[in-house]
C-alpha cells in the first residue's frame, strides 16, 4: 500500500511514490520534461494557467504508475504541497476566470503597502505576524481594484495547492497555514482578520472552508478519478506550501529545529514559540503546518537569501571547471578566510534580509599575483556560508533560538567547507538527510492516519551525514568579521 505525494512548483510538477509501512520512496517523477512557462504579459507580472498544473499532475500520477507497475487501489492517500502565496480563482461553475497570480509576481506591492499603512504597522506586526506585502491578499486587492468586472464573477479564491485539491475532489477548502501564508488570519484571534476583511471590503463567503493541515480533507471525485487516474474516494490527507513542507520533510516540528534549504536562492524557516515581530521587515511569520488554534503556536519564521547558489553556479559556468565537485576540491586546498579574498554574494535582486537592498555580486581584495581559481571557490562558498549565518543573528534577534539545522542534500550542502563554515560559526550541528518535497507531502499522509511518531520514525533511513561544529572556530570568526565589515561598507556607502 501506498500514499502519493503531490509538489505543484512553478517550474515542474514532482510526483513521488511513498511505501505506507515504511515510507521508503520508490521514485519520484517529474512532469513536464522541460520547465512551464511563466507568463508576464507586463512588467513585473508572473502568470501560470491551474489547468496546465492539473494536466501535469495526471501525466505524473500515470507515468509513476506505470513506471512502478502499481494500480489505483493500492494508493491510499494523497499529500499535496505547492508554490506559496498564489491565488487562483474560480466562478460558480469551477472554472478558473483568470490566470493564476503567482509568487514572484510583484504587482500588488504597493497595494499592500497602503494596506499597511491603512491598517496600521502595529496591528499588522502583532496580528498579521506581516506586513500584506505583496502576499495572496494584496492580490486579491489588485484584481478587486484593477480587473472589477471580473471579480465580481469570483465565486472562491484559492491557494495553488487548494486549486488541485479541488480538481481532485470538486471540493473547496483551505488550512489555516494557507490562510497565514496569504496574510489573512489573525493570531491573536485565531480566525481570518476581520481587519483584512474590512480594509479590502473582501466578502467573507468568497472564502474556502477551513479544514485541518493534518485530516481527511476531501476524497477524490469520479471526476476526479476519471481524469487522474486514482481510485474515486481516495483521501487528500495533508497539504502545505512549499517551505512548510520541505521542513515538515525534514521533520522541522518542534521549537529550536530549522529547515536549510540551498538552491538557487537559500532559505532558513524556523519553529518557534514566539510571536516576536522585531524584524517583521526582514522575516516573515507563517502558520506551521502543525499550528492548531487555541493551542500552543507554532510559527514558522522564514528569511529568504536570493543570492546563494546563483553564485556558485555562476562561477561555474564562467571559470574552466567541469562540476561541483571539481570546484569543491580546488577549494578544499585552500585555507579558511581564503587569503582575504572576500565574495559578497547578493548578485540576484534585493535582498530583504538587507531591508531590500540592491547589493550585487563584490569580489573584493583579489590579487592578480596571488589569488587563483581556487581562492573564488573557496570564497564563493564562505561568502554564502556567511549570508546564512547572518541571516540567523537576525532570527536570533527576532527570538528563535536554534538547537539543530536540518537540511536536504541540496549541491551546497554537499560541501563540507560550506556546511562546517556555517554550523562552526552558529555552534549548531547540520544534519543532512537525503529527501525531497514530494516525498515529504507523501509521507505526512501517515500523520493523520497514525500520528507523529510514525512519521518521525520515517526519516532514520534519510541521514546521510552531519556536520559537527568545530572547537577552534576562531579562523572562521575572523573571515566573518571581515566578512561583515565589507558588506556593511556596501550597504552604507
Amino acid at each position: 500500500m501506498y500514499y502519493l505525494g503531490v509538489d505543484v512548483g512553478s517550474s515542474s510538477i514532482k510526483i513521488a511514490l511513498v511505501e505506507m509501512s515504511t515510507g521508503k520512496s520508490l521514485g519520484v517523477v517529474k512532469e513536464p520534461a522541460v520547465e512551464m512557462a511563466i507568463n508576464a504579459p507586463k512588467k513585473d507580472w508572473a502568470e501560470q494557467d491551474p489547468e496546465e498544473w492539473w494536466q501535469h499532475v495526471c501525466a505524473g500520477i500515470r507515468r509513476i504508475k506505470e513506471e512502478f507497475k502499481v494500480s489505483d487501489k493500492v494508493i491510499k492517500g494523497i499529500g499535496i504541497a505547492y508554490q506559496m502565496h498564489g491565488l487562483v480563482l474560480i466562478n460558480k461553475e469551477g472554472n478558473t476566470v483568470r490566470n493564476a497570480i503567482i509568487w514572484c509576481d510583484s504587482r500588488a506591492v504597493e497595494i499592500g503597502n497602503l494596506a499597511y499603512e491603512k491598517i496600521g504597522k502595529e496591528k499588522c506586526d502583532t496580528q498579521l505576524l506581516n506586513a500584506p506585502g505583496n502576499f495572496t491578499a494584496s492580490k486579491l486587492g489588485w484584481i478587486k481594484e484593477n480587473e472589477p468586472k471580473l471579480f465580481q464573477k469570483v465565486y472562491k479564491f484559492m491557494l495553488p495547492g487548494d486549486y488541485i485539491a479541488y480538481r481532485f475532489s470538486n471540493t473547496v477548502n483551505t488550512t489555516i497555514p494557507g490562510l497565514s501564508e496569504g496574510i489573512f488570519w489573525d493570531f491573536t484571534t485565531d480566525q481570518i482578520s476581520d481587519m483584512v476583511l474590512d480594509h479590502f471590503n473582501f466578502e467573507s463567503d468568497k472564502f474556502p472552508e477551513i479544514v485541518e493541515t493534518f485530516s481527511r480533507q476531501c476524497a477524490v471525485s469520479d471526476a476526479g478519478a476519471q481524469q487522474s487516474g486514482l481510485a474515486a474516494g481516495t483521501p487528500i490527507l495533508y497539504r502545505a506550501g512549499d517551505q512548510p513542507n520541505n521542513a515538515l520533510a525534514l521533520n522541522v516540528f518542534h521549537a529550536g529545529e530549522v529547515a536549510a534549504s540551498a538552491g538557487t536562492s537559500g532559505v532558513l524557516y524556523a519553529i518557534t514559540k514566539s510571536l516576536s515581530v522585531k524584524e517583521s521587515s526582514r522575516l516573515n511569520n507563517f502558520a506551521h503546518v502543525n499550528y492548531r488554534a487555541g493551542r500552543e503556536e507554532k510559527v514558522g519564521k522564514l528569511l529568504c537569501i536570493n543570492g546563494a547558489g546563483i553564485q556558485y553556479r555562476w562561477l561555474l559556468n564562467n571559470l574552466s571547471v567541469s562540476s561541483y565537485e571539481e570546484m569543491n576540491q580546488m577549494a578544499a586546498e585552500i585555507e579558511v578566510g581564503s587569503e582575504g579574498v572576500c565574495v559578497i554574494p547578493f548578485g540576484n535582486g534585493a535582498e530583504r534580509m538587507l531591508n531590500n537592498a540592491e547589493v550585487g555580486t563584490h569580489f573584493i581584495n583579489l590579487n592578480l599575483n596571488r589569488h587563483s581559481k581556487a581562492h573564488l571557490c573557496r570564497a564563493a562558498l564562505e561568502g554564502i556560508a556567511f549570508s546564512f549565518v547572518y541571516g540567523m543573528e537576525i532570527m536570533r534577534d527576532d527570538g528563535v533560538d536554534p538547537k539543530i539545522i536540518r537540511a536536504a542534500n541540496d549541491n551546497l550542502f554537499r560541501s563540507e567547507i560550506f556546511a562546517m563554515t556555517i554550523a562552526t560559526l552558529i555552534g549548531k550541528e547540520i544534519e543532512i538527510f537525503d529527501t525531497t518535497g514530494a516525498i515529504g507531502a507523501g509521507r505526512a499522509c501517515v500523520i493523520t492516519e497514525s500520528g507523529y511518531e510514525a512519521f518521525s520514525e520515517y526519516l532514520g533511513q534519510d541521514h546521510l551525514r552531519t556536520y559537527t561544529p568545530l572547537e577552534e572556530k576562531t579562523p572562521y570568526q575572523i573571515a566573518y568579521e571581515h566578512w561583515k565589515k565589507e558588506l556593511n561598507l556596501i550597504i552604507n556607502n
